[in-house]
């Protein structure tokens, strides 16, 4: 038995190196077909030269296509993005943590609610959400794709439960210390928090980010446009050009990407409360 304890070890090694392999080469083949002439891309898996020319078609155009605004279109993701989390995280903890912590009249109701919201079909209410955005004149804004992504029922669920393992008595002697509740929460409660935070984070991020139909419906104007909506513009169009179609999803997944490198170590510890 002790004896096949190396073998069982490279087994495990090599099935795990097998499936790292099989999860991260579309994502390499992406990348290099970025990368590739274009008379190479999807004829070659690795090209015998690397160039630059499908992100310069991209940000410049050629060959009589005008360039389209992807810079503004990447700050567009980035701004809407951003804002959609932050704002996503800030109405997350105050609820997360009324719900967690403080007794209300309604508490268990408003429970019961997110709960079943969590399970409500959210494209039923896409039209509703439209004709809304239209009367209040916020069409064609950042408003338009910012607002109503503001809360997220998972986030609130997740932070709810998070909070609710937090010892009473904590809280309570920042209480006598004469700190209010929302000195609690941002002082005592959120550096407390920093695993699940960066969870909630990291998918909420992720979330927003791939957003595409909201955002076709909401915007018209070029200068408007997120990444998302520009690259699927260009499907129909230029489908003829390969190399700047893979140029443009990497562009798309880099944030992702750059956001779990930098977190990775907050991100498996936080997965750890997930899973239990």
């Amino acid at each position: 038995m002790v004896g096949n304890k190396p073998f069982k070890t490279t087994l495990l090694y090599i099935l795990a190196f097998s499936v790292l392999i099989v999860m991260v080469s579309p994502y390499l083949y992406m990348v290099l077909g970025s990368l590739s002439p274009w008379d190479e891309v999807d004829r070659r898996i690795i090209p015998t030269e690397l160039t630059l020319r499908s992100y310069e078609w991209l940000f410049f155009g050629g060959e009589g296509v005008l360039a389209r605004p992807w810079l503004r279109a990447l700050f567009n993701s980035l701004f809407v993005t951003l804002s959609s989390t932050v704002l996503m995280m800030t109405t997350a903890i105050l609820v997360g943590y009324s719900l967690a912590k403080l007794k209300f009249r309604g508490n268990r109701l408003i429970n019961n609610v997110i709960l079943f919201q969590m399970f409500y079909p959210a494209v039923i209410l896409l039209i509703p959400l439209f004709l809304i955005i239209r009367y209040l004149g916020l069409y064609d804004t950042y408003w338009a794709m910012i607002l109503p992504k503001a809360v997220n029922l998972w986030a609130i669920f997740m932070y709810t439960n998070f909070f609710r393992s937090l010892p009473d008595e904590l809280l309570e002697a920042a209480k006598m210390d004469g700190a209010s509740q929302l000195k609690i929460v941002w002082k005592v409660v959120l550096p407390m928090s920093k695993s699940i935070t960066t969870i909630i984070f990291l998918f909420l991020f992720m979330e927003r980010w791939v957003e595409l139909l909201w955002d076709m419906l909401v915007v018209n104007s070029e200068n408007m446009l997120t990444l998302n909506v520009l690259l699927a513009q260009m499907f129909g169009p230029y489908g003829g050009y390969p190399g700047p179609m893979y140029a443009a999803s990497v562009l798309l997944t880099m944030p992702i990407l750059v956001l779990f490198i930098i977190f990775s170590k907050n991100f498996k510890n936080g997965m750890q409360f997930v899973l239990k």
